[in-house]
């Protein structure tokens, strides 16, 4: 209870960043569920604003709170992104994509000015690597891909769901990978992005700009020293 009440408060908090007329980018996930609450009940009460979602689940949630939303396209800039992490570090370096949405958060995030994380206490890490890296790949040749990324020295776990291979809403196909302690997350992200067949990766380094997290009870904002798109 201790947990779901620390996300609650956390996206609460960085709800009221959102301002009247802007273009907010929501993302997917147990956290994000509970700024769509949040945001719902602020569109109740007058605040106009136009998003963009990262995931069919979160189109759905956010119709269920009469949240506007228009595909990606139509949104040359975001203002603000409101997102949830696996793990976060005190570096600002995230895992994501434990909710399979990866690809469609991390290219929101990228058009957003502002990109804003909402945790619990439990997701902040020293280091990053408890948490199985999810990494997106075309589901031609998986297998393949899959060998090529256990190269570089992980153990890698094809993603099912309902004893079934999950397919993300772009048909891709999730590996969760076991890199064990990730020291240096951008290099990792790189060395991974340059692998034939992957398509994203869950680490999102240099992109945060703030961290709303709770323990339950204190809502604790940390900012990083990268300033918000102009």
């Amino acid at each position: 209870m201790t947990q779901q009440n620390g996300k609650k408060l956390a996206a609460e908090a960085a709800v009221e960043l959102i301002e009247n007329g802007m273009w907010v980018g929501l993302g997917t996930g147990s956290t994000v569920y509970y700024a769509i609450e949040a945001i719902g009940r602020r569109i109740a009460e007058g605040l106009k604003i136009q998003c963009v979602c990262t995931s069919r689940e979160t189109e759905k949630l956010a119709g269920e709170h009469g949240i506007p939303f228009v595909d990606i396209n139509r949104a040359e800039t975001l203002d603000i992104a409101i997102d949830g992490a696996d793990e976060v570090d005190d570096h600002f370096n995230l895992i994501k994509g434990g909710g399979g949405a990866l690809f469609r958060e991390k290219m929101v995030a990228s058009l957003a000015r502002r990109f804003v994380i909402v945790v619990d206490a439990s997701k902040r890490v020293q280091t990053l690597g408890k948490f199985k890296l999810p990494i997106e790949v075309a589901a031609f040749g998986h297998e393949h891909t899959a060998r090529r990324i256990a190269a570089l020295g992980c153990k890698t776990y094809l993603r099912h769901k309902d004893s079934v291979v999950y397919q993300t809403d772009n048909h891709n196909y999730i590996y969760d990978c076991d890199f064990g302690a990730i020291q240096q997350p951008a290099a990792l992200h790189e060395q991974l992005k340059s692998l034939l067949g992957v398509v994203e990766t869950g680490l999102f380094c240099n992109m945060a700009n703030d961290v709303f997290w709770s323990d339950g009870e204190q809502v604790g904002h940390l900012v990083s020293d990268m300033a918000p798109l102009p």
